[in-house]
């Protein structure tokens, strides 16, 4: 008998239009091998993801602002298509809250976690989140919410310079607008003209307490919270190499044994009766070494394919078992085991790995998407050179009378400062 319940479909659900968003060929790569036919809704139009031969069938994602009614007429639309009960696997934030609002209206065509729906959007806003830690006991740095310009001035000249500034829902951001979910504010002036842009960003401002970075400071923890509320699958990670350097997401990546982040995970997960897929980041500050808690993702983190065990059980895997009443098989950590996104730490795939390595992007038995990848990356970082250069030509060069000057390049989407 097959690990997976091969009759039961999956349907991965994205609302960010990033085309390099690995994760969701993790997930692809994850349920395609078990023998799980794999629907993916989303933008994909230019990522290497429709190269996989593991996608069934690409479905039209909805449109950028999109609703909760526009997601619900997507995924009523694929359910129709497909015409049986499907695992739905939300990939970002913003698709992991509107699954969870839109949980009734969903089933019986899709299986999820059974958790309150509001949930989701609870951990994933940032303020909620210092209350959560709150209450549930778990270090958080400092955090204040300003309610006028020079308030926020205040409030980074108190926490100390520089201080983290981040939007409380980020998945409300305008794409193209220039606004970065999370940016490090180095002078009071700057968090006051940040300030100013709430209305655009949709949420509020949060003003944190920074916690330097530095060599084994930043972890992470997947896991999986079954029916039973037990944290299976998945495990804590340290991150190697960021991208950006030391404010981003993870390049490289590795398991090691933290028995004392694990339980962190379950006390919290376990207070607040979550159920289903989950990443954690964290930072360990460097004076106390205690583990401060910055996020709390409602969904697979980008790199959860570091943690396929003994098994082969990672937290895809698992969420498909449990809501198709399978047993989640025990398998052995694999300590050591690497983690590697090519684009973004190129030479780090010619490094030892005790553990064994998975790269985000090649595989031997699914070459299209590493093949797309490079190429489509190669036109990006081109792109991105020639907007620089313009940029800084239309600097140098005496800005004619009414005309401003051009403005630099706004970050990608995978750029991330973490505090």
């Amino acid at each position: 008998m097959p690990l997976l319940d091969t009759r039961v479909p999956a349907v991965l659900l994205r609302v960010d239009r990033n085309p390099f968003h690995h994760g969701t060929l993790g997930a692809v790569r994850s349920l395609g091998r078990a023998g799980v036919e794999v629907h993916v809704v989303a933008d994909e139009s230019r990522s290497p993801v429709r190269s996989s031969r593991y996608v069934r069938r690409l479905h039209p994602p909805p449109p950028p602002g999109a609703s909760p009614g526009d997601v619900l007429a997507v995924l009523r639309r694929v359910a129709d298509h497909i015409a049986r009960p499907a695992v739905l696997v939300p990939m970002d934030d913003a698709s992991a809250i509107a699954a969870g609002r839109l949980r009734d209206a969903l089933t019986p065509s899709y299986l999820l976690p059974d958790m309150p729906g509001t949930l989701p959007e609870r951990v994933a806003d940032k303020a909620e989140l210092a209350a959560v830690c709150a209450s549930a006991g778990l270090p958080h740095p400092t955090t204040l919410v300003p309610d006028s310009p020079q308030r926020a001035a205040d409030d980074a000249t108190r926490l100390g310079l520089p201080v983290v500034a981040k939007w409380s829902r980020p998945w409300l951001l305008p794409a193209g607008g220039g606004l970065r979910s999370t940016l490090l504010v180095r002078s009071a002036q700057q968090a006051r003209e940040l300030y100013l842009r709430t209305r655009e960003a949709g949420s509020p401002l949060l003003l944190q307490a920074y916690l330097p970075p530095g060599p084994d400071r930043d972890w992470f923890f997947h896991g999986y919270v079954d029916r039973s509320g037990a944290v299976r699958a998945g495990g804590p990670g340290v991150k190697r190499l960021a991208w950006p350097r030391g404010a981003g997401l993870t390049a490289v990546g590795s398991w090691a044994p933290n028995p004392h982040l694990r339980a962190l995970a379950e006390r919290l997960t376990g207070e607040l009766g979550y159920r289903g897929v989950f990443d954690l980041d964290f930072r360990r500050c460097h004076a106390t070494g205690r583990y401060h808690l910055l996020d709390f993702n409602p969904r697979p983190g980008a790199q959860f394919r570091l943690f396929e065990d003994g098994a082969g059980l990672d937290v895809v895997r698992a969420l498909h078992l449990d809501l198709t009443g399978r047993p989640l098989p025990d398998g052995d950590p694999v300590a050591g085991r690497a983690f590697v996104v090519e684009n973004y730490a190129p030479l780090a795939v010619l490094r030892a790995a005790p553990g064994g390595r998975e790269l985000a992007w090649y595989a031997a038995d699914d070459r299209g998407p590493g093949r797309a990848m490079w190429s489509l990356w190669a036109r990006h970082v081109s792109g991105r050179l020639r907007e620089r250069l313009g940029s800084g030509a239309a600097a140098q060069a005496p800005a004619a009378p009414g005309i401003p000057r051009a403005a630099s390049p706004s970050p990608t989407d995978n750029e991330k400062a973490s505090s």
